[in-house]
């Protein structure tokens, strides 16, 4: 028991350290590397790059990454499968579509650039209470039935958000396409603030059902003769991914297998106790996020590559490593 607790601290040491790294870093590197003194000068270029550019970055690639990892550590341990994500419920399908109709309706601009996030929330919130309420059954939620109503609506939300391309202009085809990539280019201070709380409550709430999502991998009818309400569980735990999820997509677009690999990865390194597991999960897909995120400025300096372009390619290769090295511990959950 004495080791597992050392293996646990020890892990979350390196963890925190690396994140530092990835922190450090990224206030540094860019399309200006920063290097001078004149990063205490308040009247400085170097200043206001790091504190009203890159800071505010940093911030929100933690939060996100933070966000998507821990949702998708939530919701393999709620459905007892390893390939459900954050985007597997459709909730990116949903929130796509609203900021789709709000391009093409014009709403960005004749209200304001906030009704992007608006819309897109909105369009998180749509599905979830979707999918949700069309997985009652009998008074009671069916988890196979969700995770396919999830599945279909995410198609069906794709579709129409390519009728609308099909049918619109193509600027307004290429702000769709721009969104859908991802980008944590995101200048408005309030959503950055939004997203770190939204995030942290995430995990602090989470910690609360560690004893229950340990349980729930022993399956529903065990979990209930320990003492825990499965039912409740889930719906609690399903709510909370989902929102999380909601805000980061609204956020910053849609920026996939963050919460997909790095639940995976964590798990193989320390195991599958959401004791360790959540804030394992949590700080691992922060730092994943931010590593995307300075090969996402500096590959092709000055310019900037979408962050879901670089999410997708690391992602996709570290999951084809673990899966291929790892093909048992992969299933276990």
């Amino acid at each position: 028991m004495k080791n597992k607790y050392k293996s646990w601290i020890t892990f979350l040491i390196l963890t925190i350290i690396i994140l530092l790294a990835m922190i450090i870093l990224s206030l540094i590197v860019g399309e200006i590397n920063i290097f001078t003194k004149e990063i205490y000068n308040p009247l400085s270029i170097e200043y206001s790059i790091l504190t009203k550019l890159r800071l505010p970055r940093i911030i929100l690639a933690f939060s996100i990454g933070g966000a998507l990892s821990l949702t998708g550590a939530l919701l393999q341990g709620i459905y007892r499968n390893p390939l459900v994500e954050p985007y597997t419920l459709g909730i990116s399908g949903g929130a796509a579509f609203g900021i789709s109709l709000t391009i093409v309706l014009g709403l960005h601009i004749s209200i304001g650039a906030f009704m992007l996030s608006v819309s897109g929330f909105t369009g998180s919130l749509a599905t979830i209470f979707l999918v949700y309420f069309l997985s009652i059954k009998n008074g009671s939620i069916n988890i196979n039935r969700m995770l396919l109503i999830g599945v279909m609506i995410s198609f069906i939300a794709s579709s129409f958000m390519m009728l609308l391309m099909a049918i619109t202009t193509t600027e307004n085809i290429n702000s769709i396409i721009s969104w859908t990539m991802g980008s944590l280019d995101e200048p408005n201070t309030s959503l950055i603030k939004i997203m770190f709380v939204s995030s942290i409550a995430g995990l602090i709430i989470s910690y609360f059902f560690a004893r229950p999502l340990n349980a729930l991998r022993l399956g529903e009818a065990k979990a209930q003769h320990l003492g825990i309400n499965s039912a409740v569980t889930v719906r609690i735990l399903f709510v909370v991914a989902s929102l999380l999820t909601g805000i980061s997509v609204s956020v910053a677009g849609i920026i996939g297998f963050v919460g997909l690999v790095i639940p995976h990865i964590v798990r193989l390194i320390i195991g599958s106790d959401y004791r360790i597991f959540l804030i394992g999960s949590y700080l691992g897909g922060s730092i994943f996020l931010l590593f995307s995120d300075i090969i996402a400025k500096t590959l092709i300096s000055p310019n900037e590559l979408p962050i879901g372009v670089i999410t997708g390619i690391l992602g996709g290769i570290m999951f084809i490593i673990v899966l291929s090295k790892s093909k048992n511990k992969i299933k276990t959950i």
